[in-house]
């Protein structure tokens, strides 16, 4: 019998652009797995919020996958951090849904906390399994961010309850398995550990000339790179702050090109982060030399990695951080801050190099490094490629998830057996 998935991802739909605000990794890691999982005879469902009036009912993703866009809340672009008043009525109808299905699903995967509020009420009321994974925590988070964490308070307390309530719960690294256990009690049994990957058919590593002159930018100039969202965590500020401490304390001249936001091209008003973003390349006298390109597809995204000399990604708080894992696979080094899964993936010394959050001294340093040595930025790119493609594809994720999604069907079956016969 082939498996059929319920997988909720409220705010992050894979027919999204990257590089919005509410538009990374949680995209990425629901699309590649679901496409991985059809490839494997799984029917997946994936159910998201209706943020357009326009928006189909049902859209055909891929063969075996489909994106179900549900009623909750107005048909308009809602910011996450809001979403939660709106999960009772996303449940309601996604109750509704599954009881018109002819097949029932067998599991539900719950990606963020307010699809974790979904899937306890379809627990609740329809006796269904649930895995999830959270992509964030809401107390690390807060230790992080402080004042700056917009979440409800509640937050916290709504994850105890769904972890208690999940059949089993996906850490992403071994930070955040550690955060899972000390900050919330979870029970250490029904926590598996599973990374994030890359998609081997769409990266790899693209001639550094060839890449450089699809996207325009000079054969000989020295560009580091930085992809991904475009919010004050991900810590873009320390780059250009290191870009200018590179031309000032180490002579170095570079470019650093900014991939994300919300529009297609660099738009302040649109992406407000780029607005604080050119005042501070302002005030260190890098203005005209940081390019920021809007949103990007994600066919270009091998272009972007392998333009670079060197990819950076400097957040205060990451569960996991794809980017740096896509990098290495178009075979390009990685300077990374050591935080949640970046310091899983990146092997100091051998793939990249790690430092403190918030060091724009402590990355121009690394920079200045790198880029004056093209053999070293060679080793550290092949061993970077080596590692990603032994650990981090998402076929390898695929599987494991199977695995897991195979324990909780069988384990609620024979549950359900033995409430039958007593």
């Amino acid at each position: 019998m082939v498996a059929r998935i319920a997988m909720i991802s409220e705010h992050a739909s894979p027919l999204a652009t990257l590089g919005g605000v509410d538009s990374g990794g949680q995209n990425v890691y629901v699309a590649q797995l679901a496409n991985q999982l059809a490839a494997r005879g799984y029917q997946v469902d994936v159910f998201t919020r209706r943020d357009q009036e326009t928006l189909p009912d049902v859209v055909k993703f891929i063969s075996r996958v489909r994106v179900v866009h549900v009623k909750a809340g107005p048909p308009v672009p809602i910011p996450k951090e809001q979403l939660l008043p709106y999960m009772p009525e996303f449940a309601r109808q996604m109750s509704l849904y599954c009881r018109r299905q002819r097949m029932p699903y067998d599991v539900v995967h719950a990606n963020f906390w307010t699809s974790g509020v979904v899937a306890m009420a379809l627990k609740a009321e329809l006796d269904l399994p649930f895995v999830i994974t959270f992509h964030a925590l809401g107390r690390v988070r807060r230790l992080h961010q402080g004042e700056a964490d917009h979440f409800p308070d509640e937050r916290p307390e709504i994850e105890e309850r769904i972890i208690a309530a999940a059949d089993c719960v996906i850490a992403e690294c071994a930070q955040d398995r550690a955060d899972l256990l000390n900050l919330y009690g979870a029970d250490p049994a029904r926590i598996r550990i599973v990374p994030c990957g890359f998609d081997s058919a769409e990266l790899w590593p693209v001639e550094k000339c060839v890449a450089r002159r699809v996207l325009g930018f000079a054969p000989g100039e020295r560009i580091v790179a930085s992809i991904g969202r475009l919010v004050p965590r991900k810590g873009i500020d320390v780059a250009i702050r290191a870009l200018g401490r590179l031309w000032r304390e180490h002579g170095v001249d570079a470019r650093l090109v900014v991939v994300g936001g919300e529009s297609e091209l660099p738009c302040p008003t649109a992406t407000p982060e780029i607005a604080r973003l050119h005042r501070i390349a302002a005030e260190e006298g890098v203005d005209d030399r940081v390019t920021f390109t809007g949103s990007c597809r994600r066919q270009l995204l091998r272009y972007y990695y392998s333009a670079a000399d060197v990819f950076v990604t400097t957040p205060w708080y990451e569960p996991f951080g794809i980017t740096p894992v896509e990098a290495m696979a178009c075979g390009t080094p990685v300077i990374g801050t050591s935080v949640g899964g970046i310091k899983t993936t990146i092997r100091h010394g051998r793939t990249g190099f790690l430092i403190p959050p918030h060091s724009a001294d402590a990355l121009a340093a690394r920079l200045a490094e790198l880029l004056g040595a093209p053999e070293l930025r060679r080793a550290l790119g092949d061993a970077g490629r080596e590692r990603a493609n032994r650990h981090f594809t998402w076929a390898q994720v695929a599987d494991r998830v199977a695995s897991l999604y195979a324990h909780v069907i069988a384990a609620g079956a024979e549950q359900r057996a033995g409430n039958a016969n007593a």
